[in-house]
């Protein structure tokens, strides 16, 4: 279904980054018009009310040289139109400052609101555009009624901005027919610079209620479906497929790394074909031994493949196999609770591979191990009291 032919009613979830960040490309953000103009009419009359005597000489000398031409030039054919053309150059050059100052507010007045975007999609030509019924229902919904509210109250608010201020100023209004035609003049432009500063300044009630409205009907014309907000999260996120298979290729990277360890291992801990658990111990680098590699059922037999053809040593013994897979992390220290259980066991490997003396000499003795029952099986599987009491360094 469009967006456009979706219900407003049926959108009823807050639009994500995403959808912000893709009407944005698209050239559709917030735009107010009354900011515009209440920018540009308050630049006019500033420019006017600051270069006031700037305009008002200019102005006077383009007048004064129009009607002070030559007998001379009246009678020649192409005199007219050459001090005519002369008249509009002076004052495109006197009007400039102002002209520039109107663009310059202009655009500001889009930037600051909307932020600068070049964006050629709406000049592409629509010819549902050109559909009458529309057009139609633009002028007569809901926003149509809303900018003829605006207009409205924006006719009302200058016009009752006008009345006050013409009553306040009929004194002056009324007596510049008794000044000389200089003052007169001079008097009269500054009453309708300062008046249409005041009308201007009117205009700033009109646009600091519209910049809040405009932004919240724009934010509601982006508004989701509940659906769309689905298809979104399925495409940024990727599909239930794709990521089952990223998750795979992970896994085998993080597997593959992870044989690659098994070598340097002092020893694997085996269950004896459920789980292994290989160990490494440097002295001089760690606190206490590390797990470098382990896995249950077939990555179990793979770590012991591994350890068998790099002649690792592989202790058998099932309880403490299954306490280090169930109280250990990958590339984390073994659990506190089982130091004692694998200082053994390294004193064992290191006796065997000659490392360490044997004391009394002859073979090394397998150590007899003791695990407690409760790390052998997972942790949401253990009694609360075995937990605390571990918490509490296995003291109960």
């Amino acid at each position: 279904m469009a967006e456009n032919d979706t219900p407003q009613s049926d959108r009823t979830e807050r639009p994500t980054p995403k959808r912000l960040e893709d009407a944005r490309r698209r050239g559709r953000v917030p735009r107010s018009r009354e900011l515009s103009m209440t920018l540009v009419m308050l630049t006019s009359a500033a420019v006017l009310l600051t270069a006031s005597g700037h305009f008002g000489a200019g102005l006077g000398r383009i007048v004064g040289s129009g009607l002070t031409l030559p007998d001379a030039a009246l009678l020649e054919p192409g005199a007219l139109p050459i001090a005519f053309g002369e008249s509009v150059r002076e004052a495109l050059l006197l009007i400039a400052p102002l002209l520039v100052a109107v663009v310059v507010a202009a655009v500001a007045g889009g930037i600051a609101f909307g932020g600068w975007i070049l964006n050629f999609e709406a000049l592409t030509p629509k010819f549902e555009r050109l559909n009458p019924l529309t057009g139609l229902k633009r002028v007569v919904g809901w926003s149509g009624l809303v900018e003829l509210g605006k207009a409205l109250a924006k006719f009302v608010l200058v016009a009752a901005v006008a009345v006050l201020l013409f009553g306040m100023l009929a004194n002056d209004v009324f007596g510049l027919g008794r000044l000389h035609v200089d003052a007169g003049i001079g008097h009269a432009a500054r009453i309708l610079v300062w008046s249409l500063a005041v009308l201007s300044s009117a205009l700033i009630l009109i646009a600091a209620v519209d910049v809040p409205f405009q932004l919240w009907q724009h934010r509601r014309r982006l508004k989701m479906t509940k659906q769309e907000l689905k298809e979104e999260q399925k495409d940024t996120e990727g599909r239930p497929e794709v990521r089952a298979k990223i998750r795979s290729l992970q896994q085998a990277v993080s597997q593959r790394r992870m044989m690659h360890e098994v070598p340097k291992a002092d020893f694997v801990a085996v269950n004896p074909t459920h789980y292994a658990v290989a160990l490494r111990y440097d002295a001089a680098k760690m606190k206490a031994p590390k797990v470098v590699a382990r896995g249950a059922d077939l990555v179990a037999l793979q770590i012991r493949a591994v350890a068998s053809a790099h002649r690792v040593p592989i202790f058998e013994h099932p309880p403490l196999a299954q306490a280090l897979y169930h109280t250990s992390r990958l590339g984390q220290e073994v659990s506190p609770q089982l130091y004692v259980a694998v200082a053994q066991v390294l004193t064992y490997v290191y006796q065997l591979r000659g490392r360490t003396a044997v004391p009394g000499g002859g073979r090394p003795r397998k150590p007899r191990i003791d695990i407690e029952p409760e790390l052998t099986v997972p942790a949401a599987r253990r009694p609360r009291r075995s937990t605390a009491a571990a918490a509490r360094g296995g003291v109960e």
